[in-house]
Formats: C-alpha cells, structure tokens, sequence
C-alpha cells in the first residue's frame, strides 16, 4: 500500500536555498570549471561598468586565506532603500535571485549577465562574502555567511572622492570539491576580456604566489589576433571593422597565415560563447560569399569554387557582437541564437571585407591563392570521410599491427587505448579486457598536424587508421555521437619520446577531432614510475613524492625498487593491473578551460617559429616537475 501524497510534502525552498541544494544547475558544476566560474559572475559585473563607460580599472586578487578580491571603480552599487522590498539595493543583488540593473535598457544598454543571478550565486556558494561600496564620500560594508547577511549595513566616512565596489569571498567547502583557485586559469579569461574592451586595465595578483600581471590594450581585437599568431607567420596587416546597425554592433579583426590552423573565436557581450551561433555563422558564409565573388571577378578564381574550409585555412579571426537583448543557450552562456544576427553580421562583413579586398588587391592574391591550394586537398578530405564508416577489414586479424577491436558495439562502455609501440601495443592485447577495451597500436611518431595541410595529414598511415578506427569525422564534420568508443585513452611510455607522441596526439585531436575533447572523451592514462617490493607486497607509484611518502613509511626495511622508463617493461598482468583495470588505474580526462590559450600554446608548441618556443621554455623551466634527460 502506498503512502500518501498531500500538499506537505510539496517542497518550498526559500531564498538562496535552492542554489545550495543544486549549485550546478547555476554554474555547470562543482568542479574546477565551476569554482572559477564564481569569480567571473563578479567580474562581469565590473565588466558591465566597464562597457557602460563608468570604469576603467578592475583588480581581481587571490587572497592568501584563499579568499578572491574583485574591485572596480565604477559607479558602485546602489545602497539606498529598494522601493519594493524595504531593504538596500544591495542587499537586494546579494540575496534575490534574478535582480539587477540588466533588465531594461536604462542602466546597461549592453551586458553579459543578463540573467541577474550572478551576485546572489556566488553569496549562496560562498562560506562568506564581504561586499564593500564606495559613493557619495562614504564606504558601505555589508557581510554574508552562506547566502546569509550577517548583521546590518555598516557606514564610514572617507575623505576619498573615488568610487566602486570591491566584493570578496570563499568558496564554501561543504559545496565545492576543490576550493583552491588557479591563477592561470583567472588570468587567462581576464586576458581575453582586457582585449575587448579596449582601454580597460585588469590587473590579477596572487598573493600566495607573489604573482602579478596586467592587462591593457588601447588595440583591442586587433592586438587580440596579433597575439594569437605570435607564433605564426602572417601575410598581412589585420583587417579590422566596426559597425553599428539597430543597436546591435559588430567588431571583427581577421588577419591570414602561412599556416594551416583555423583560429575563429566568437563573443557576445565578452562572453565567450565556445559554440558559436548565429554571429559567427553569418560570419562565416560572408567571408566565403566575399572571397568567391572577389575571385571571380577579377578572374584569380577560374576553375575552382571555394568552400567553407578551404577560405579558412590559415584564419585567424576574433568576433564580437554587443547587442541589447542577447539569447544564450542556458546560464553558462555558450551559443548565441539571436536570429537577426548573423543576416546583419553577414551583411555588414560583407560590405566591408570586400572594400579591403578590392583596396589591397596584393593581400587578396595571397589570401585566394592561399584558399585555392587548400582547395585542392578537398577530394582528400572527401576520403577521409569514407574512412570514418566501420570497415570489415578492421575487425579482421589479417592486419598486424593494427586495431584488435573489442566485443562490445555500445560506444558508452567501449574504450579505445592508443598505445606507443608494437611491444607495449602487444602487452595491452593480452592483458585487456577483451570485452569493452580496444587496443591500436602506433608505429612510431604521428605527423604533427600544426604544420601540414589537411591532404598531407591524411596520406600518414597511423593518422588515417585513428581516423578510421574512432568513426566519428574530421574538423567540423566531427560527430561525438558517431564515435564507436566514448574512452579514448593515450598510452605513451613516461620518458621524452612518449611525451613528444602524446603531444603529437593531442594535437592531432584538438585540431581535427575537437568535438572529442568537448565532449570529454579524450584521457591520458598514467602509467606508474615505479615497482617497490618487499618481500611479497608489491606497490606501484606515479610519482617521486609518492615514493618517498612511501619509503619513510616502511623506514630502513628492505624494498627494492624498479623505475619505469617504458610500457614494454611491463608483462601483460601488470599492465593491466596498473593502467588499464578500470577499477586501479589512473586516467586523466583532456578538458579545454580557455580556447584562446589552448590555440595560442599548440602553436607555439608545435608551429614553426623558433623564437616563441624558446621564449615559453625559458619562462616555464622552473615549473618542471619529472625531467627526463
């Protein structure tokens, strides 16, 4: 007999309650990703200032508590008494979902939080919150615990003209699984954002760390391309257009390459919208509508019509559109769908990127003749495609050295190992489980994808079995729901040359197989530096600390200790014991926290330029932790 179902058990949450209950639902998640995401809900509130030509310094700081510091001189938020609810204005932003100033157009013609959450969440998930306004010759403080104020407003007097808000707070340990913040991760969006609004100076300082940096760029999305081809050779001067049209306004800068990499990144009201939408969409058709009717006209183009691809070879372009009511897929904001959008985005690019066509027409001969080698590896692309659909002969065994697939056909249990080797490719097959683990192994390095066009990738023989193995397409064909394997694992020995080939992998996967990584397929595995025995118990570490946690535990007994230089050094049964068993091994997931520093890195990482690379050797050396030499 089932138990009643009355009114009471219907639920009411008061407050921020709810945001405590399901804090995923207003940042994406608990995690990392989540945590940061607290600081940049602050942020663009300083940035809305900021856009509104009320502020021309933002600091943010990381606290040696742990704690981190946004402060702005804008106008600072309001602190007289809200009409309705009786209570200061900002206790109002702090404690109500869904209230602010970015509901109508009388404050903020523009704004990236829109949504009005962005304050009253990060008080909810905060163990405390300090807010502190200064206007009107006095400073306002105003304290939470949890989402909670903590007694009443408190007023001083100050002698100082200046105005703001500085907003300070901790993550709530009971909430998140990790509290620790990263300043790269701050510095880098903080980057992207000093770039777009041109004029404003961000600077972020770790006080753990002593680390300090600022950012200010009087070029904005024009400095922005130049500093994401630093390691690239550019054929031009940057195009750069700014437009307005119904209160919508577009601002683009494009430069080309002698490389081979697509670079577009797209904003709208500077926030970074990771899967585009109707913005760069319409930019898109533009530039391909444009460099086709240019070509034509001045009979450069005769036998071939460019594609999508072939005009974007080499693009490196950044997109930014501010308009007033921006409609965003869900509150982490990745997808523009504004409609009107990308016809008056096409149109206005068109215009003008035509007019720089036809007034350099030296630059338009390079960047059409550019487009039209790319053309012409367009049939190689073509076959490509036909290697992604399941072929027979890769379940056969009359191909050594190739797939040996696994039984089951479900992609969500199914995982494919991409091993380094035939030897340690010949261990991982008699020691998997032969029931949901794959196993492909690789003969020597892959080609680095960076530094050839996409025909040159496809004739290497280890790249077009990947391809053919996985099945999900290439670039923007590339399907994460096609993929035969939801576990993607790079298995590479723990010295230079497996390092180097998981690099060349990742690479491979961010340029060609993006989505993959999107999608979090893509895993590193970790196999482990050493064996310690003693006697008959066996330990294996990945790890120098864990090693030497480890050895003043056993004290002066006796162990032996094996270093692993290679996977080959180990049997089946041990490898499947230390990096394949599902329920012992360790694996890393590949995320992507910023695209414009991901880009930026594989480049200088992988590119042609010298200089760039030895400069990010020099300054990252002292950062190593295992040195293999």
């Amino acid at each position: 007999m089932s138990e009643k179902y009355t009114a009471s058990d219907i639920k009411v949450l008061k407050g921020l309650e709810g945001v405590r209950r399901r804090p995923a639902m207003y940042i994406g998640d608990i995690g990392k990703r989540g945590l940061h995401h607290l600081v940049f809900e602050i942020v663009d509130n300083a940035i809305d200032e900021a856009l509104a030509g009320y502020c021309k310094n933002i600091f943010v700081t990381i606290n040696d508590d742990g704690s981190v510091s946004v402060e702005d001189d804008g106008r600072g938020i309001p602190v007289d008494i809200h009409p309705e609810l009786g209570i200061p204005a900002v206790e109002v932003v702090f404690t109500q979902l869904h209230a602010g100033g970015k509901f109508d157009s009388k404050v903020y013609q523009i704004s990236g939080g829109l949504h009005g959450v962005g304050a009253s969440v990060v008080n909810a998930l905060s163990e405390w919150l300090v807010v502190e306004i200064r206007r009107d010759g006095k400073v306002y403080r105003l304290r939470f615990k949890k989402g909670e104020k903590v007694g009443e407003m408190e007023v001083e007097d100050t002698e100082e003209e200046r105005t703001g808000t500085k907003v300070t707070f901790k993550p709530d340990p009971d909430v998140f699984k990790v509290t620790r913040f990263e300043f790269e991760i701050l510095r880098d969006r903080l980057r992207e954002l000093a770039f777009l609004i041109p004029g404003v100076r961000i600077v972020v300082e770790d006080r753990r760390s002593n680390r300090r940096e600022e950012f200010h760029y009087e070029g904005g999305l024009k400095e922005f391309v130049r500093y994401l081809d630093e390691a690239r050779e550019p054929i031009h001067d940057p195009f750069y257009m700014k437009a307005a049209k119904n209160g919508t306004e577009i601002e683009i800068a494009l430069e080309y390459n002698t490389g081979f990499v697509e670079t577009i990144l797209s904003f709208a009201n500077t926030i970074n919208t990771h899967e585009g939408g109707t913005h760069l969409t319409g930019f898109k058709s533009a530039l391909t509508k444009a460099l086709n009717d240019y070509g034509k006209r001045t009979g450069l183009l005769k036998k071939y019509s460019l594609g999508g691809d072939d005009v974007r070879e080499g693009l490196t372009a950044v997109i930014h559109v501010k308009l007033k009511d921006p409609q965003f897929e869900g509150q982490t904001k990745t997808k523009l769908g504004n409609g009107y959008v990308e016809g008056l985005v096409r149109s206005l690019f068109y215009e003008r990127f035509m007019r720089f066509l036809e007034e350099n027409p030296r630059v338009a001969q390079k960047i059409i003749e550019k487009a039209t080698l790319a053309a012409k590896s367009r049939e190689a692309a073509r076959k490509a495609r036909e290697l992604t659909r399941r072929k027979s002969f890769l379940e056969s065994d009359s191909l050594p050295g190739k797939l040996a697939d696994c039984s089951s056909r479900d992609p969500s249990v199914s995982e494919l190992f991409i091993v380094e080797g035939e030897s340690a490719g010949g261990s991982a097959k008699q020691g998997r489980n032969r029931e949901f683990q794959a196993i492909l192994p690789l003969k020597g390095k892959i080609l680095n994808v960076e530094k050839a066009r996409l025909d040159k990738a496809l004739s290497n023989e280890e790249i077009k079995t990947i391809i053919s193995a996985i099945g999900s397409g290439l670039k923007e064909e590339c399907d994460p729901a096609k993929a035969r394997y939801h576990k993607i694992i790079i298995m590479t020995d723990a010295d230079v040359d497996g390092s180097h080939i998981r690099t060349l992998l990742l690479t491979f996967f961010y340029r060609l197989m993006k989505p993959l990584i999107d999608a979090g397929f893509i895993y590193i595995a970790q196999p482990p530096l050493y064996r310690v025995q003693k006697g008959k118990k066996v330990w294996y570490l990945h790890s120098d600390e864990e090693l030497e946690e480890l050895l003043e535990e056993l004290g002066e007994e006796k162990v032996t200790i094996q270093r692993y230089k290679g996977l080959g050094e180990m049997n089946p049964e041990q490898l499947w014991e230390t990096t394949m068993d599902p329920e012992r091994r360790v694996l890393k997931r590949v995320t992507l926290e910023d695209a414009a520093e991901a880009d930026k890195l594989f480049s200088i990482l992988m590119g042609d330029k010298v200089e760039p690379r030895r400069r990010f050797i020099q300054e990252n050396a002292k950062k190593v932790v295992n040195l293999d030499v």
